[in-house]
């Protein structure tokens, strides 16, 4: 074995997945470290950067072996976007990271907006709403409610970017991470330092931010012992998931649709030029290529809608899979199939931790409708696959209306979610469109992390030149007689949010 490879390090909000990827393309290994997330009230979701470190270092300590004879380009980064990783002077962890999924931040966003003056002024600024997401309102949050946390911290920092710091010590971030902060002039690459001086944040705070091709620092001698990747190796830029992910699928221009189903759901379409957010419905941020841009919109519980009906209602099959060595998602599966499109008429609105896409409301709650005696298991698993379908082709539906001339002759679907043959039907038939998968498609960032790296190591001129690299693997028809049902359902779907909108809160 000879010649270089290149490491792609996701830093998920479940777990870190560590790839190795050949000058061809080809994954050579793979290595998936799980780490905890707390909820100390609802609506809050932390996690300690710590576990994340633990975790990444083991995951490379056993893929790094078999990649004897190989050398290592550069490593790249993926992660879950806007959390908050607050260091002191001493670049220790102040507090455990806020994340992506929390909705504490509801009045700080609504601050932000305000100093900014209003809605459309911030737009104006940033492009992108201040969504609960986001960092910029985690940040005033601890100002606010924790200010001995907040006196200490000197960096903020997305997740990624403090596994990189950890490996090669430099304090940065990359455009499309920065763009998720809400704090961002994506327009112009640029911190938008006016804003945090309106809402009393030091610009201080924020790290440069680079491009995800470019070259940040080098292993250094003590992350190489705690990893075993070779000290000096090239550290890169890597990207904010929902972005990076799109990369691994080919979506560098425009003309292709890729849905990501991961903990959350992503629908994304590259653009080669900037594109106005009318209203902030969408998020649009800076791509991974330098000058490029994506479109997206996120819906915050996809596969973890299915994650969440598993752990609550798939007890017995989670015991079946113990004992018979098989996935407890892929025994429901097995149940889903045997129930007709459309569930027999049972709805699931995945609204598990609020929403952004297409709705942005934090308050909002899942639920079951339609219920009937005929109603089984099988029906609520299927119930589950298509209410995550019909969230995001509102999504989908939604970048069409905002980017004039936009089309796409399939869904490049992508994630943990996408190894389901039963839910690319599903996609397929809603959708109404061919949904294919892609190599690499259900690894997540870690293969566009790969690729963005190989950039770096100079393997690759260009992200542009990875195209050819991602080969289809298999390719989903719509079934015709399931269309024009899924497309009544869909309508269906879509009144029941206004409709119980009064009581998602108190």
């Amino acid at each position: 074995m000879s010649g270089k490879c290149v490491l792609g390090i996701d830093v998920g909000t479940s777990g870190c997945k560590i790839l190795a990827v050949d000058e061809s393309g080809k994954i050579l290994g793979s290595a998936v470290e799980e780490y905890p997330c707390y909820a100390p009230r609802e609506g809050w979701s932390e996690q300690d950067p710590g576990d994340w470190w633990n975790g990444v270092a083991k995951g490379l300590r056993k893929i790094m072996p078999s990649l004897a004879g190989k050398t290592v380009g550069a490593v790249g980064f993926s992660g879950q976007m806007h959390g908050m990783v607050a260091l002191d002077a001493d670049r220790n962890v102040v507090r455990r990271a806020i994340l992506w999924n929390d909705q504490r931040t509801e009045k700080q966003c609504a601050e932000i907006t305000e100093a900014a003056g209003g809605r459309d002024a911030l737009l104006g600024i940033t492009n992108n709403r201040m969504l609960t997401g986001y960092t910029g309102g985690k940040i005033l949050w601890m100002k606010e409610n924790e200010p001995e946390n907040y006196a200490k911290t000197r960096y903020i920092l997305n997740p990624k970017d403090y596994i990189r710091y950890r490996l090669c010590g430099e304090i940065a971030t990359d455009v499309s991470d920065a763009s998720g902060t809400g704090l961002y002039n994506v327009k112009e690459r640029k911190w938008a330092s006016g804003l945090m001086r309106k809402i009393g944040l030091d610009p201080g705070l924020f790290p440069k931010a680079v491009e995800s091709t470019e070259a940040v620092g080098r292993v250094t001698r003590e992350a190489a012992a705690q990893t075993g990747i070779p000290e000096g190796t090239v550290v890169a830029g890597g990207g904010g998931d929902a972005v990076i992910s799109t990369t691994g699928l080919g979506l560098i221009k425009p003309g292709r649709v890729g849905v990501t189903l991961g903990t959350s759901g992503v629908v994304a379409m590259g653009l080669a030029s900037f594109l106005p957010n009318p209203d902030g419905k969408l998020q649009v941020f800076c791509g991974n290529a330098p000058g490029t841009y994506n479109a997206m919109g996120v819906t915050l519980s996809a596969a973890g809608s299915y994650q969440w009906f598993r752990n609550a209602l798939g007890d017995y099959e989670a015991a079946r899979a113990k004992t018979e060595g098989v996935s407890a998602f892929r025994l429901l599966d097995d149940e889903a199939s045997k129930v007709p499109p459309c569930s027999d008429g049972l709805v699931f609105l995945p609204y598990l931790t609020g929403e952004r896409a297409p709705l942005n409301d934090p308050n909002a709650k899942g639920a079951f409708l339609g219920i009937t005696a005929r109603h089984r298991k099988g029906h609520f698993a299927r119930a589950v696959l298509e209410g995550v379908a019909f969230s995001l082709k509102q999504v989908y539906d939604l970048i069409m209306s905002v980017n004039p001339g936009a089309s796409s002759d399939e869904i490049v679907l992508a994630g943990g979610g996408a190894n389901s043959p039963v839910w690319r039907r599903i996609f397929a038939d809603t959708f109404g469109l061919p949904v294919r998968t892609v190599y690499g498609s259900a690894e997540g960032g870690s293969f566009g992390a790969a690729l963005a790296a190989g950039v770096t190591a100079g393997i690759w001129p260009n992200l542009e030149a990875t195209v050819p690299l991602i080969r289809p693997e298999s390719r989903t028809e719509p079934v015709g007689a399931n269309v024009p049902s899924y497309a009544a359902q869909y309508r269906k779907y879509g009144k029941f949010y206004d409709a119980l909108k009064w009581s998602f809160s108190d």
